[in-house]
């Protein structure tokens, strides 16, 4: 039934925190950690980057104006990047889906994020293809990325089994006719999969 398997990534395949980031920020800004994602959230920066409408050093330099940050482009990837953290799912499950589905990633992510992610991350290589929100030029929970999704998976939308960590992520892909399910732990992913007879 299944041919295609698609994954979220934050928080789904490797864990981030912002609040790391905003920490390494707060020393180099007149601004508190719990301020800045505030003074974030009053424009649509971070949005326009997702959607690829912004350049990596062009999104710098206007967030670097926004929070009064005095750091050069290298420092700043550095620190906006730190948020990630440890693999959620094991690697073993990847690579044996891999070989029996098509295996996509999909994500609402940045250029400057994901170059960070496929330089030290290389659990990555188990994905066929990636559908990535600055690419396509859209973000979940928009028709078009899933749309694109897929595409790409080369099949029906219910031939596709889709995982998020986002409860609104997960209805746009159902509204697609994508299977898909909220991610919770590796655990329950394994028992989501196994009662849908998806092997690895």
């Amino acid at each position: 039934m299944y041919k295609a398997i698609i994954f979220d990534l934050g928080k789904v395949v490797i864990h981030f925190d912002f609040k790391r980031g905003y920490r390494a920020l707060e020393g180099l800004c007149p601004y508190p950690a719990a301020e800045i994602p505030k003074r974030i959230a009053t424009t649509n920066l971070v949005e326009r980057f997702e959607t690829g409408m912004i350049e990596p050093r062009d999104f710098v330099s206007q967030f670097s104006r926004l929070l009064g940050l005095d750091v050069d482009y290298d420092h700043f990837c550095r620190i906006w990047s730190s948020i990630f953290c440890e693999v959620l799912i094991p690697e073993s499950m990847l690579e044996s889906l891999a070989a029996r589905y098509r295996l996509l990633l999909l994500s609402n992510t940045n250029a400057i994020h994901f170059e960070m992610i496929r330089a030290n991350y290389p659990i990555l290589r188990h994905f066929h293809d990636l559908i990535l929100s600055y690419e396509v030029k859209a973000m979940k929970p928009r028709p078009e990325i899933y749309r694109a999704a897929v595409e790409r998976a080369a099949c029906r939308p219910e031939e596709c089994f889709y995982t998020d960590d986002i409860a609104d992520y997960v209805e746009g892909a159902r509204r697609l006719g994508i299977d898909a399910v909220q991610f919770q732990s590796a655990a329950q992913l394994e028992e989501d999969m196994r009662t849908r007879g998806i092997l690895w």
